[in-house]
């Protein structure tokens, strides 16, 4: 039977820049900031119309074309951070969706949603931009920790889409890889190396997890460890 989910809201944004927050940080820049779209709008190879993505080497491309975030996720938000009004396009996803969630959805999947075919890359790795924007230094480490990082799709077919439309499954080539278990493979502490490996070897995975994971049996745990940390805080 095909997953259907509908898309609640669609979001949009290019970058800007954010001041420092006290003396001792930086200026930054982020599209990371998103409007919501009223109507249609044209989905590319590489974007939606109107978004931008400021760190072209870690945001954005083909694999990374659109990001999606589950409307049930904010739910948990709600009750972990209750000081902020948590509400759809707040994690900087360009579609959220009610229906499908990281353990429901796989590596691969391809789906319908109006004129356009889509199809997952990979989970969102959260970085210290998410944080920032809402003034919760822990915010990314959370996303990881829980496993609700939403995830990235590829755009097959160009073409128009609207909020309310239904995002209809069609083909599913991997089932074994859910986000969540590429989640728990990607997060794992300690790395199972062995996994690594064997979700490296998925070829519909995006082309940067399968070079990270194929170079992770490679490399020390503590060079891993300065690298995950520069993106969850910054440093």
């Amino acid at each position: 039977m095909a997953i259907l989910a509908q898309v609640i809201a669609i979001h949009v944004g290019r970058p800007r820049s954010f001041a420092a927050e006290d003396d001792s940080g930086k200026p930054w820049t982020s599209g990371i900031v998103k409007s919501l779209v009223s109507g249609s709008v044209y989905v590319s190879r590489l974007n939606i119309a109107g978004d931008e993505q400021a760190d072209l080497v870690h945001h954005g491309g083909f694999d990374k074309a659109v990001l999606v975030y589950p409307e049930e996720s904010y739910s948990f938000w709600k009750t972990e951070f209750p000081g902020i009004q948590w509400q759809p396009g707040c994690f900087g996803e360009n579609l959220t969706l009610t229906g499908l969630s990281e353990p429901n959805v796989c590596i691969g999947d391809v789906f319908t949603l109006g004129k356009c075919v889509l199809q997952v890359s990979q989970p969102r790795q959260p970085c210290w931009k998410l944080s920032r924007r809402w003034g919760l230094p822990k915010l990314a480490v959370r996303v990881q920790e829980t496993r609700l990082t939403g995830w990235y799709l590829r755009v097959l077919k160009e073409g128009e889409i609207r909020a309310g439309q239904a995002m209809v499954l069609i083909e599913r080539p991997c089932p074994q890889w859910n986000v969540q278990r590429a989640n728990e493979i990607m997060f794992a502490k300690p790395q199972d190396h062995l996994m690594d490996e064997q979700l490296a070897a998925c070829p519909v995975l995006s082309k940067s997890w399968r070079e990270t994971l194929g170079r992770r049996a490679k490399r020390s745990v503590e060079v891993s460890e300065v690298v995950e940390r520069h993106r969850l805080e910054g440093t």
